[in-house]
């Protein structure tokens, strides 16, 4: 079982936020670029 502490954590392409791991992101924790919906959607208008 994880500990909320020792979750890994990245920081978003996007808004430069730091995030932690999610259960969701569990199978493709490797692929995540982006924190939420919001900033992925938004990552056009960013570059």
């Amino acid at each position: 079982m994880h500990k909320k502490p020792t979750l890994p954590e990245k920081t978003c392409l996007v808004c430069g936020l730091p995030f932690k791991w999610r259960k969701k992101w569990e199978k493709n924790w490797d692929d995540v670029k982006y924190c939420s919906e919001r900033c992925r959607r938004s990552k056009k208008r960013a570059n």
